[in-house]
């Protein structure tokens, strides 16, 4: 087996007394999705704050690419190629695709002027290779569905070299065709090598675009399945019960 992405090693987190998260283990190979699911307050969202800076872990180890990393902000979790896309996107609606995939981190041209014209090619050719039905690159992102805008929050991400993806409920409140639009980046995303953790409530979902599913059940891993392996009424169980399927 090549060295995941990430390991995840006996993490653990505690709030006022209560473990939030409690010794979980979980990894991620590149070009592969694997999804987070439980019940609000199982401590799938903690877990993956800790990956993406925003928590700190009490006890464990985090590996990228099987060496020891140190992540205590959002901007070290950058550093290793982490890149999280939270469910309220944090696009400035007032701005249009290029001005949110630069956001902060603007090209200027030799005199040290914003370039927007380059800017708005490397969008173009970004959004190309993620969702080449995206033309609508001069208008404002308040204009847009929510699966363009989820394109241009993803296309933030890989244009500045995310590796790992952390998405959160992507698909939440968006229509059929919506929902089938982010489906698509995902698997674009897979075949280009980036390994993605996602965040979802809806098992059906999770079947279909995960390539494994780890269920957490008050702040601890029930388990881990390749999503061939196990139906939707064996992750229910897991998420209900607690219990894995062959102990179900």
């Amino acid at each position: 087996m090549a060295t995941p992405l990430v390991e995840l090693k006996d993490i653990s987190i505690s709030f006022g007394g209560v473990k939030a998260v409690d010794h979980v283990s979980l990894d991620l190979h590149a070009g592969e999705v694997v999804g987070l699911l439980g019940h609000n307050g199982a401590g799938k969202s903690t877990l993956i704050k800790i990956l993406s800076g925003a928590y700190q872990k009490d006890s464990g180890e985090i590996l990228i690419e099987g060496k020891p990393a140190d992540i205590r902000s959002p901007r070290d979790a950058r550093r290793f190629n982490i890149e999280t896309i939270y469910q309220t996107l944090a696009l400035a609606d007032n701005l249009d695709a290029a001005s949110n995939l630069f956001l902060g981190r603007e090209l200027t041209n030799a005199l040290g002027f914003v370039d927007d014209g380059r800017m708005e090619a490397e969008t173009a050719k970004i959004m190309a290779r993620l969702n080449p039905n995206f033309k609508k690159l001069k208008e404002p992102v308040s204009a847009l569905s929510g699966g363009q805008r989820q394109s241009v929050a993803i296309a933030r991400a890989v244009y500045f070299n995310a590796k790992i993806l952390i998405m959160d409920e992507p698909t939440a409140a968006l229509g059929v065709h919506e929902t089938a639009m982010v489906a698509d980046l995902i698997q674009e995303l897979k075949k280009q090598g980036l390994g993605i953790f996602l965040i979802s409530h809806d098992t059906r979902e999770m079947l279909e675009l995960c390539d494994r599913v780890s269920v957490m059940k008050n702040g601890q891993l029930i388990g881990t399945e390749r999503v061939e392996d196990v139906t939707e009424d064996d992750i229910l169980s897991m998420i209900i019960m607690g219990k894995k399927p062959e102990a179900a």
